[in-house]
């Protein structure tokens, strides 16, 4: 006894200098050693109980009750039986004798420890482990305890961590769902209890028709429900103890109903007992800063700041602590009822269960949207915990995304009234992110209903019919929300500056969100939609349009002549709404196309005339040019707008086009009218005097006429020949910037080679169009072409500088150019090629000079992979292989090595570019590029490879293995030459192989890349192996069957045990069932045994219990579950014997 009071001492002396502030990291490291070879000595646990009965110093405990910990898991199985006895005997007394001393983490420690006993030997060695907790729970002095061992027990037994056998995790989910009924009537009774307990001592006179509390039931919705009354009781008032202990029944519940079925042991009375709880967080009472209660024996105690449920005590004012205290009990009832909503699978019986959830909730939600004297619905919702708001929100978006279309044919569930509900409490939400929630639940309710509307035809009157008044009302007061004339206070706050992670800042995310619902209102009422939006936009542009007339000129001066700081501030929110009008206009382009476009062909018409007169407006009047009272403020919205306004014009390029070639020939002049003003107001703006929002905003719209429009006549057009001018002159002083500058030269070259849509091939002027390509290019390369004459292979800086510059400036258009045209015609595509052809030779030139200069080489191969991609037919085989062949010899193992190295550098990109060009040549149909296959493969494997094998390099690898699959697949008969003949006459079995060596190395790249960490470049060759599968019958090829096929399934089954690769563990599976289906007896027969044989870290009984349980079937789910159990069974196995005392004799 004295030696271990002395061990204990000199522990407790040695725990407390470990987490000394003073106390070194060499000191820290002495003292962890002494610990753990005190805990890994046989007996320690001896001591440890001593500890736990005889100190009171918290490392100490901790320290005791890991080491318990670590015997229990991991090595209990070596562990005398009459040491385990002991040990479950001592650990629960040394529970209920110290749980009310001790603090609460060692508590819930020593829990954890009882708990992991009972999960290693209930009920065969531990028959009273959970009899003891529910006992427990029934004790009134003991309840909390109890519920924190029953908590305990659901979170480490019903979902079990690895270290059990599969047979044992069933074992226990088996015993525990028995225990279900019992459990869920005791933590009813309990809630029952205490609810009913202190309503009666906190009963009040029922509330009066006129008082704020009153509740009318929700139409319809609880018409004979016997829960209403219950849910309108008045609210009880519960004391510390009562507080803690319901808490801790809830989350025994929340996490109960996260795994067991929907049953009918989850009772009505059990629901109504959780509805009471979610009230608290509804109830504003839950502000008080009185923080008084009332005791169990009826009197009133000052508040005192309760701990949790987990028993921490909390810092700050006491009415505020019993504030929060009264929401968290709303929030975890709402947590519980969340579980139970989120479950998709809902059996019949729990049909009606899940009716009255969805009555009581919305019961709670019309207490949260009412309105009285004292409280505006906004003003009860900002009082409110931001998590119950969070919760309650969750339970609408589980609501409406998973039970609606079971809910909403009910004749008890009045969809329309909910819906009233949901809207006052959407727009009544105190934050931004509480909005956007709502508008997300609102989203997945207007996609149900376009689903409904589009797979049901008779139903769509009476669908319409149902939810108009509630669509139109929504449409209204999001568009009310977008806009600063009805909410400036609010959206003044969006952060307009910062970018989040999706590149928008926060106001384009407030209105990208808000125009999504406006869209998907358009797409279900069109025709209310356009009623209701284009009088407001009408409203603000005749306010913008009435600018001018405030116009004053002075010398060379143009000025806003409005100055009042009111009506600044009035244009500034007319403005900005303005522009978001613009773009909810440009949003709805997609619903006048198609087959609407006849019937919607009026409104239509009507928004691009507009939108047309307005953006020729702009640019007549340059609003952009102004000088303005506020100019930091007025001067960027009047851009803004003119910017939106092309914007908007550009989005129904596509209606355009269905005008031009549908009601062209009737409506002549109105197209043309319509066309020459749109390119009348860009032409203007394309110089660099103009805001480059404006600028690329007009490039676009021009981008978009040209491309998707294609009128016959543009080419013609006075603005269009001034931008022609404009790109082509030789002198260049006042060069657009470069994205602006690409954008023009593609509309130009675009008008000059894609096809008119309405004009046959005899009247496409393809000869004129030509001749005007090839001069465009010739002035777009001018300074290019010059290049080749000019430099020598050892230039000097300055003139290499110069040249650079020159490079970087023009392969970017060119290949811009190349890449519009990549899906068009093969006469556009041949036009192209003549016109870039001595380009495409001087870059071909320049190629070496700069492949030390890995920007450079850079540029110039995404140049040719972009023609390889486009024009590889028009350039023709010879010169093809020129291309390919100077690459070869240019890219040696020494300058492939030096780029790969330098990781995410432009030398690897230039491999990455070099090794897709290929990727293009091998895929190339016909014998034109075979020869070159021996030399890519060569490069590939003996170049290559061997360079990023053994180094991370994801984004080389990457493409190396493209490469690599894109030969064997698109050349599958380089290394298999078996006809079709032959494969009828012999067989299978005698097919003629060739080029094996190299084969054989690309499989054991692949099967190397499999034992590395990297797992997208893991996924990426399993999906290449299966594919080859699936088109060639790579598993079934002889030589993959005789010499690969169990290294490949050894392989992937070591990684499904290694864990390294855990996301992928169903396309492994998958994988080894396709390779073992190429026979499944050889695989039972022999695969299995040898693999079993040479699995380390298990002994022979244990092997044939794996064999044992690996049944022999043929289907896909049962291999699955054998290769699941074989795994899981064998990682248990290796545990358990790792953690034996040597000498251990087993039988």
């Amino acid at each position: 006894m004295a030696s271990e009071e002395s061990s204990l001492r000199a522990l407790e002396s040695l725990m407390t200098e470990f987490f000394h502030t003073c106390t070194t990291n060499e000191r820290k490291r002495e003292i962890e050693e002494l610990l753990n070879n005190f805990a890994q000595q046989a007996g320690a646990w001896r001591h440890c109980l001593f500890f736990l009965s005889n100190t009171r110093n918290e490392y100490v405990m901790m320290f005791s009750l890991t080491v318990f910990e670590n015997l229990v898991n991991k090595m209990w199985i070596g562990v005398a039986s009459q040491d385990k006895m002991e040990i479950r005997n001592c650990l629960p007394k040394l529970l209920l004798a110290q749980h009310k001393s001790v603090p609460y983490f060692i508590r819930n420690k020593l829990c954890k420890v009882i708990v992991d006993i009972g999960r290693q030997d209930w009920p065969m060695f531990y028959h009273d482990f959970f009899t003891n907790t529910l006992q427990l729970i029934q004790t009134p002095a003991l309840a909390q305890l109890g519920l924190v061992m029953l908590k305990t027990t659901s979170e480490e037994l019903a979902c079990p961590r690895e270290d059990l056998s599969v047979a044992r995790k069933d074992e226990l989910r088996k015993l525990l769902l028995e225990q279900v009924p019992t459990v869920l009537g005791l933590l009813t009774g309990i809630l029952e209890t205490y609810w009913d307990k202190h309503s009666v001592i906190a009963s009040t006179p029922p509330p009066s028709p006129t008082s704020g509390e009153s509740v009318e039931l929700l139409g319809s919705l609880f018409q004979g429900s016997q829960y209403s009354k219950l849910l309108c009781q008045p609210m009880a008032a519960l004391d510390n103890e009562s507080h803690q202990l319901c808490c801790l029944v809830l989350e025994c519940l929340a996490h109960l109903f996260s795994w067991i079925p929907l049953s009918t042991s989850i009772t009505p009375t059990l629901l109504a007992s959780i509805y009471h709880f979610a009230r608290f967080g509804c109830d504003l009472r839950t502000k008080s800063k009185t923080g008084t209660f009332i005791s169990s024996n009826g009197q009133l105690n000052p508040g005192t700041v309760p701990p949790t449920s987990n028993g921490e005590g909390r810092n700050g004012q006491q009415g505020e602590g019993n504030k929060v205290d009264r929401a968290r009990l709303g929030v975890l009832a709402m947590t519980c009822v969340n579980e139970l909503v989120s479950k998709n699978c809902v059996p019949m019986d729990f049909e009606e269960y899940l009716l009255r959830m969805f009555q009581q909730t919305f019961f709670l939600l019309q207490r949260l949207t009412r309105e009285n004297n004292a409280h505006t619905v906004k003003s009860r919702l900002q009082e409110l915990d931001e998590s119950y708001l969070e919760k309650f929100t969750d339970f609408l978006r589980l609501f409406v995304s998973v039970h609606l279309r079971r809910i909403e044919s009910s004749p008890q569930f009045p969809i329309v009234e909910f819906l009233g509900l949901l809207f006052k409490y959407t727009f009544n939400q105190p934050t931004h992110e509480g909005y956007f929630a709502c508008l997300d639940i609102w989203s997945v309710f207007l996609d149900f209903l376009t689903t409904k509307n589009n797979s049901r035809l008779p139903e769509r009157e009476s669908v319409f019919n149902r939810y108009k008044d509630a669509l139109v009302l929504l449409l209204r007061e999001v568009l009310n929300r977008v806009q600063f004339r009805y909410n400036q206070a609010q959206l003044e706050e969006l952060d307009d500056e910062t970018l989040d992670d999706d590149q928008q800042t926060e106001w384009q995310k407030y209105l990208r969100q808000s125009l999504e619902v406006v869209a998907k209102v358009m797409e279900l009422l069109p025709s209310h939609a356009f009623s209701i939006l284009f009088p407001v936009l009408q409203e603000n542009l005749d306010v913008y349009l009435g600018l001018q007339q405030f116009i004053v000129t002075t010398g060379s001066s143009r000025r806003l002549n409005i100055t009042a700081e009111n009506d600044c501030r009035r244009l500034h929110c007319s403005l900005r709404d303005l522009s978001s009008l613009l773009q909810a206009v440009g949003r709805l382009a997609e619903h006048f196309i198609g087959e609407v476009f006849a019937a919607r062909f009026t409104d239509a018409l009507a928004v691009v005339e507009r939108l047309v007169e307005v953006t020729c407006y702009g640019s007549q009047t340059s609003l952009y040019d102004l000088e303005t009272a506020v100019p930091s403020v007025l001067k960027p919205d009047l851009t803004d707008v003119h910017a939106q306004a092309l914007a908007a014009l550009q989005a129904y390029s596509h209606w355009l086009a269905q005008f031009y070639s549908e009601v062209h020939s009737q409506n002549q002049r109105q197209f043309i009218n319509l066309i020459t003003s749109a390119v009348n107001a860009s032409s203007p703006l394309i110089t660099t005097k103009v805001p480059e929002k404006l600028l690329l905003s007009a490039c676009h719209l021009m981008v978009s006429i040209t491309s998707t429009v294609r009128p016959v006549f543009l080419v013609n057009l006075p603005a269009v020949q001034n931008i022609f001018n404009l790109i082509t002159a030789e002198n260049q002083t006042n060069r657009l910037p470069q994205e602006a500058h690409m954008l023009v030269c593609r509309a130009l070259s675009n008008m000059l080679l894609l096809p008119w849509p309405n004009s046959p091939e005899s009247e496409q002027q393809w000869q004129t169009r030509s001749s005007s390509h090839a001069t465009l290019l010739a002035a777009l390369t001018r300074q290019y072409r010059i290049l080749r004459g000019t430099i020598n292979i050892t230039p000097r800086q300055p003139v290499m500088d110069n040249v650079k510059a020159v490079i970087q400036q023009t392969l970017p258009v060119l290949r811009d150019i190349v890449d519009s045209i990549s899906s068009e015609s093969t006469k556009s595509r041949q036009i192209c090629y003549q016109s870039l052809q001595e380009s495409v030779q001087v870059t071909l030139n320049l190629f070496p000079v700069f492949i030390q200069q890995p920007d450079v080489t850079d540029e110039m191969l995404a140049f040719f992979l972009t023609l390889f991609q486009a024009l590889r037919v028009q350039m023709g085989v010879a010169f093809t292989g020129q291309i390919i062949h100077t690459f070869l010899s240019m890219f040696t193992r020494e300058q492939l090595a030096a780029s790969i190295l330098h990781e995410g550098s432009a030398g690897c990109r230039v491999v990455q570019k070099f090794l897709k060009i290929l990727q293009v040549v091998v895929q190339e149909p016909g014998q034109a590029f075979k020869p070159f296959l021996p030399s890519i493969l060569s490069l590939c494997m003996e170049q290559v490879y061997p360079v990023v094998a053994e180094r991370p390099a994801p984004d080389v690898k990457a493409e190396m293995f493209e490469l690599l699959y894109q030969i064997l697949h698109q050349n599958w008969r380089y290394f298999f030459k078996t006809s079709v003949l032959t494969t009828v006459q012999r067989g299978a079995a005698e097919e003629t192989m060739e080029n094996e060596a190299q084969f054989t190395a690309a499989m054991q790249a692949f099967g190397q890349s499999f034992l590395q960490p990297d797992i997208h470049i893991f996924k990426q060759n399993l999906s290449y192996l299966e594919s080859l599968n699936s088109k060639h019958k790579l598993y079934h090829r002889k030589l993959f069957r005789t010499s690969m096929l169990f290294h490949f399934i050894n392989v992937l089954l070591q990684v499904l045990l290694h864990k390294s690769h855990d996301l992928l563990q169903e396309e492994i599976t998958l994988a080894i069932y396709n390779m073992a289906s190429v026979d499944f007896d050889a695989f039972y027969s022999v695969f299995m045994p040898e693999f079993l044989n040479g699995c380390h870290g298990v002994d022979t009984s244990q092997r044939a219990v794996l064999a044992r349980n690996f049944k022999l079937e043929q289907d896909l789910p049962s291999f699955t579950q054998s290769v699941q159990r074989l795994v899981n069974d064998l990682r248990y196995y290796r545990l358990c014997n790792s953690s034996l005392p040597t000498g251990t004799i087993k039988l």
